[in-house]
């Protein structure tokens, strides 16, 4: 019998090779379990839906809030974790990774859009890192092809639990924030595709 071929994992990158990588590349990458993984381009949809949270979420929180869209780094201590949320919204003192001033660390709220390539990473393994996070009291999943908004808010016992809201009059509610959005605010001047399921 022949031996079987010897398999080499790729070495494990460094936080250092990470952050030497983002300095110099022209696109945003996630750094997770020793890999830099790039992220995805967003589509047209999407960042009309993250604008649209941005301004909403801007004029109707406290003034001790605030929020940040696409372009501010996470890191998620317990799991080595960084990524680029879509929306955060961080609440009184900003906490930063150590030594990086790009990079923050008590989100209140994070929202992400999902795309057909990330909805099953965005319900799954991101959510299971940014669980993580004391400072999280609300993860919110918005569909970019359909109004269907899901919305996971910790409990005291520290369970999460979900609720959805699937029409344009339906109101997502963020205790956390004292705001309530109406899905027509979010979903605004987004257009989908013949066919699509819009519940209109």
């Amino acid at each position: 019998m022949s031996a079987l071929p010897h398999v080499v994992a790729p070495p494990r990158l460094s936080e250092e090779d990470y952050f030497r990588h983002e300095e110099s590349a022209d696109y945003r990458s996630e750094y997770r379990d020793g890999e830099i993984v790039a992220m995805a381009g967003a589509t047209v949809n999407h960042n009309q839906i993250v604008g649209n949270l941005y301004t909403a979420l801007r004029t109707r929180m406290e003034r001790s809030c605030r929020v940040f869209a696409t372009d501010l780094r996470l890191f998620v201590k317990r799991h080595g974790f960084y990524t680029y949320p879509d929306v955060m919204v961080i609440c009184g003192r900003l906490q930063f990774a150590p030594g990086r001033m790009d990079t923050v660390t008590n989100p209140v709220l994070i929202v992400e859009v999902l795309s057909p390539s990330t909805e099953a990473y965005d319900r799954g393994r991101k959510f299971e890192f940014y669980r993580s996070l004391e400072s999280l009291q609300e993860y919110v999943l918005v569909d970019q092809d359909r109004f269907l908004v899901e919305h996971y808010r910790r409990r005291e016992d520290g369970t999460w639990l979900l609720t959805t809201c699937e029409r344009p009059d339906d109101i997502l509610h963020l205790p956390a924030l004292g705001v309530d959005l109406p899905l027509a605010v979010i979903y605004e001047r987004v257009e989908w595709g013949e066919g699509a399921n819009t519940d209109l």
